[in-house]
């Protein structure tokens, strides 16, 4: 039975969490290359399917190859069989009534801990898991294991104590109206990517934070990190059932999820293709459904930086090498187009961005002084070299780069491709890989080129503007209202931190519901308004009917 609620209860202050340098000798590289030595001695893993908060295991096994030598793999997983995904349903379902009716303070406290635990006493191992298996550098692995994670569950928890507080600003007399926001009737189902930890843990728990049961199916190239953060979950007091952890075949278990009726909404990212996939095959199962489902999804990116003649040539390089090459652009934001103004170009734009980029070191991420690791796993690192290959096929100029290992691990080398045809096809269809694509502009070409950037791709997640004029700022931010959910005024396109800059892009980048703010959560409740009446009729007719 769910306990009294004896007070009006405010969740402690919140703020985003301090993230770590790992400097040479620190307290803290020390802590994670133990946490990877360790990993490294007791793999491969055997990861379960977790159901009602049982292991399940099937014997139709799959494996997690570790990216960077793939010939080991990170883990062995159970996929979920159609027994197994029905269960989970079903369990999910079963769990959800005591779940939803668990105070606030209750649920809010379980998230709370889950974000201390992350931040505390699996953050090295969360992040050693996300380095081994999905080709992420100490840094990248920090910011999104450990820090964003966190962050996510703890304005999380804030988010939903300031949607709670919306309430109607107005009362008749003799009446109180209020208004309560309902979980989703029935479950959501989580499909989870391989690029960011955070978002396999994110995407559970922002529909499990209002009351919702989550099925939950996590990329296979991911799937050893989120089991980690199932545990977490577990750990923290999600209850058995709330949050089901069903790896597997993407077709097999994301049909028969959406072909259940109770299935309430899709918390979705990955790519474009898929997402419309999905939308497709929900509408046409509407009739089995008891309501309308909720569909939210983050998906591609086509994503630009455009550098004006006044722009600062030093910060716009800099942010423009690690907006495309970070994490070898495998981040739905990262930089793929570059537009640059010509006396900007030949003023030291193009010289500087290739000595820097000569600079950097690729290989194993588990050799600090790489800043390039390997792409996540053979159809990435042929679809990246067949794109290239089309850039030279088009009559490209492959600046720097172009070339890829896949001896041992799955190794591209950090691509600068020049074009005269800003329409040429790596400015215009994502590649997630380490390829910057430049076209340069006639400097009184600024507004065409504008036009030129917003027609470019169908895509509109983020973008970055570099310009010292205020009106060159100003006449961009007009020009590119809609090619971008995010824009960033003189920095990169990457990096949006919950709490800050809330996530998201529209037209095929996604529904843009804005992850990391207090927008995604309306999505996973039903508002029911409460009137309530304290004083009585005394007669059915009305002042008019009186003669």
């Amino acid at each position: 039975m769910a306990s009294a609620q004896l007070a009006s209860f405010k969740v402690p202050a919140i703020d985003n969490e301090p993230m770590k340098a790992y400097a040479p000798n620190s307290a803290e590289r020390n802590a994670l290359q133990d946490a990877i030595s360790q990993m490294e001695q007791e793999l491969p893993f055997e990861v379960p399917c977790i159901v009602n908060g049982k292991p399940v295991k099937t014997g139709k096994l799959a494996k997690q190859p570790i990216p960077h030598d793939h010939a080991k793999h990170l883990c062995t997983y159970h996929e979920a069989d159609p027994e197994t995904v029905e269960n989970a349903i079903n369990g999910a379902l079963a769990a959800k009534a005591e779940w939803e009716a668990m105070p606030w303070n209750d649920r809010a406290a379980i998230f709370l801990k889950a974000a201390d635990l992350v931040s505390g006493k699996y953050r090295y191992k969360l992040m050693a898991a996300t380095i081994l298996g999905q080709g992420k550098n100490a840094w990248q692995a920090e910011i999104d294991a450990a820090a964003e994670l966190t962050d996510f569950l703890r304005f999380g928890v804030k988010f939903v104590e300031d949607l709670y507080a919306q309430q109607p600003g107005k009362n008749s007399a003799g009446a109180w109206n209020r208004l309560e926001f309902r979980p989703l009737e029935g479950f959501v189902f989580a499909v989870t990517p391989f690029n960011f930890t955070a978002i396999g843990g994110n995407l559970c728990a922002t529909p499990a934070l209002v009351g919702n049961v989550v099925v939950w199916k996590p990329s296979p190239a991911a799937t050893y990190s989120n089991y980690i953060i199932h545990q977490i979950f577990t750990e923290a007091g999600v209850p058995p059932g709330v949050i089901q952890f069903v790896p597997g075949p993407p077709p097999e278990v994301v049909a028969q999820a959406i072909g259940h009726k109770s299935f309430a909404a899709l918390h979705f990212t990955g790519s474009t293709f898929i997402f419309k996939k999905l939308w497709k095959d929900i509408a046409a199962n509407m009739d089995k459904y008891k309501g309308y489902p909720r569909i939210v999804g983050e998906t591609g990116g086509k994503n630009f930086h455009v550098v004006h003649k006044s722009a600062e040539i030093r910060n716009a390089v800099i942010q423009s090498i690690r907006g495309a090459f970070e994490y070898q652009g495998q981040k739905c934001s990262a930089l793929s187009r570059l537009y640059v103004s010509s006396s900007v170009w030949t003023g030291g734009f193009k010289d500087q961005l290739l000595s820097e980029v000569s600079k950097i070191k690729v290989g194993s991420p588990l050799e600090w002084g790489n800043f390039l690791g390997p792409v996540i796993g053979r159809p990435a690192f042929d679809k990246i070299m067949s794109y290239i290959q089309k850039a030279k096929d088009a009559g490209a100029e492959i600046l720097t780069g172009g070339t890829g290992d896949d001896s041992k691990g799955y190794f591209v080398q950090p691509t600068v491709i020049l074009t005269k045809d800003p329409r040429m096809v790596t400015m215009v269809e994502e590649i997630f890989g380490p390829v910057l694509t430049v076209y340069v502009f006639e400097d009184e070409d600024y507004e065409k080129t504008l036009e030129l950037i917003d027609t470019t791709t169908e895509y509109g997640l983020t973008g970055a503007i570099f310009a010292s004029e205020r009106k060159a700022l100003i006449t961009a931010t007009n020009a590119l209202r809609n090619a971008a959910g995010n824009v960033y005024y003189n920095d990169k396109c990457t990096g949006a931190v919950v709490g800050q800059q809330p996530f998201g892009g529209a037209r095929a980048s996604g529904t843009n519901d804005k992850a990391g703010s207090m927008s995604i959560f309306y999505r996973f409740v039903s508002a029911r308004s409460i009137k309530e009446n304290f004083v009585g009729l005394e007669d059915f007719h009305y002042p008019s009917n009186l003669v």
